[in-house]
């Protein structure tokens, strides 16, 4: 990438969370795809991202797995079929507290997402075939400080493409926002 690739890390409306939508280079024999240089991420977000994990994992057609954030940053980026995403920001003393932004994922038009610390992040599979999910992590996972929301917390009013959703026992029984930060929701 060229200094003017820059362009390619746009940021949303929830701060820190970074949309990369990087050129494709196709030919005879396929694609290559620079998905993101950790340096230009940095310059941007001004954060160290120093890779601890590398994770991978598949969710079949009609799959939720929301909406869950780690003590960490994430770096994702959907290879195959089609995602749709929902990242909430549930940082208490962030501007941005409560804010959702959607994303739709298609391999035909691939892009990853910057997720820092305290965002919860989801995905949906839509359509027929299954995602393989890959994502870069800057600290390694225990379990110790995962936080969780319900998918269908009704403050959030997500609009989640399917219905009749598969979904784990864990995301069945996780809190609402308000339940988990209700000083967040006195005045409302």
């Amino acid at each position: 990438m060229t200094k003017q690739d820059k362009n390619n890390i746009k940021k949303t409306s929830i701060s820190g969370l970074l949309v990369i939508e990087g050129p494709t280079n196709e030919d005879e024999r396929g694609f290559f795809r620079e998905v993101v240089r950790l340096n230009e991420l940095e310059d941007i977000t001004e954060t160290k991202f120093e890779v601890k994990q590398w994770n991978h994992s598949l969710s079949r057609p009609g799959v939720i797995r929301a909406l869950h954030a780690e003590n960490w940053n994430k770096l994702i980026y959907p290879a195959t079929g089609k995602i749709f995403a929902a990242i909430v920001d549930i940082r208490p003393e962030s501007k941005t507290f409560g804010t959702v932004e959607n994303f739709t994922f298609d391999e035909t038009k691939p892009k990853a997402l910057f997720i820092p610390k305290g965002l919860a992040n989801s995905i949906c599979v839509v359509g027929t075939k299954p995602v393989h999910y890959f994502y870069l992590v800057d600290k390694y996972y225990d379990g110790s400080d995962t936080k969780a929301i319900a998918w269908d917390d009704p403050d959030l009013n997500i609009k989640w493409p399917i219905e009749n959703p598969i979904i784990s026992e864990r995301d069945k029984n996780n809190p609402t926002l308000r339940e988990l930060f209700p000083e967040k929701f006195n005045n409302k």
